[in-house]
């Protein structure tokens, strides 16, 4: 069982990095602890930036710094980037267009005992809608990996948000298919292809259902196609690790292979990966969409798996909602 969390996964591809490329600079917002950052600070002091709780601040320093040549990554609770520093996201950052990544740590209900506060349930929406604002939600350490290593080396706004907990690995490091800005395509919970792969020449075409997941529920989206498959059902899962741009040809090709498409997602049901997709399916190839999210409501209190298995948000509740979607 992994017990590597995405967020340590970004210090470890930024700490190797920052040993040759001297304009890598990070910031917190009191939070280097909860972002695993700590090893970068004391390894590259002074590449670091404590701006403590200030969220505002943190945002408008690591855009003046992008302005200044360096290639910042500022980082803090999710449920706070997203809200508190929102202005400074879609002014300095977006439509100044600067080369900064905002990461959104501890995101979706990570920090479920704590309640509505410190949930980030709408960041997938708020931050989508910020024109140049891209929106990665990667779904285990090796393509977290991956995500930031292709930000190093482009120069244009990101928001990625990442769990708190570490997750089981999809992926492993010496097969982990990642194209910038395309989902990674997983038949039957078991092989994996590219998007750009003729999708109609492998196992994947004559699935009865696609289901489209990110971040955390990609690996019980994966679970489900597997277990659906035991049951005679054949589910084609796409991890759509990149939610802005969203990889519209892969939905495209997927759906319209399919009866229907399930899309699952640790959010508000208004606004985020399964609005996104049905805007896709229903203009381009017209089939019945239904996204398993987060209520629009303050959601219980408990760990993430508490909270995940209590909204069905885990691999038995994903393959029950499949069925009943197949059977409809």
């Amino acid at each position: 069982m992994n017990k590597i969390p995405n967020r340590q996964a970004i210090c470890d591809v930024l700490m190797e990095k920052a040993k040759t490329d001297k304009d890598i600079v990070v910031l917190c917002s009191d939070s280097r602890g909860s972002a695993s950052l700590t090893p970068f600070a004391d390894t590259y002091p002074e590449q670091f930036v404590e701006v403590g709780i200030a969220e505002q601040d943190l945002v408008s320093i690591a855009a003046g710094l992008a302005k200044c040549g360096k290639k910042a990554f500022a980082a803090s609770p999710a449920s706070f980037l997203s809200t508190r520093s929102y202005e400074q996201a879609k002014v300095d950052v977006a439509y100044s267009n600067t080369n900064v990544t905002l990461i959104g740590i501890s995101g979706g209900v990570s920090y479920g005992a704590l309640g509505m506060s410190h949930h980030s349930a709408q960041d997938i929406a708020a931050m989508s809608a910020i024109p140049n604002m891209r929106v990665y939600l990667p779904s285990d350490r090796f393509q977290t990996a991956k995500l930031i290593e292709a930000l190093l080396k482009d120069e244009k706004p990101a928001y990625i948000r990442v769990g708190r907990n570490a997750v089981e690995d999809i992926y492993r490091e010496d097969d982990c298919p990642f194209a910038m800005d395309q989902a990674t395509v997983i038949c039957d919970g078991t092989a994996q292809i590219s998007s750009e792969a003729d999708f109609e020449n492998t196992d994947c075409a004559g699935a009865d259902l696609a289901i489209i997941a990110c971040g955390e529920m990609v690996r019980p989206a994966v679970d489900a196609a597997a277990l659906l498959k035991e049951q005679g059902i054949r589910a084609v899962a796409l991890d759509m690790y990149c939610v802005k741009p969203l990889d519209t040809k892969a939905v495209i090709r997927a759906a319209g292979s399919v009866k229907a498409v399930l899309t699952v997602e640790e959010h508000a049901p208004f606004g985020g990966l399964g609005s996104m997709v049905s805007q896709v399916v229903g203009s381009e190839c017209p089939k019945k969409v239904v996204n398993l999210a987060l209520p629009d409501a303050p959601v219980i209190t408990g760990t993430s798996k508490e909270v995940f298995d209590y909204y069905g948000l885990n691999v038995e509740g994903i393959a029950q909602k499949a069925k009943e979607i197949l059977q409809k």
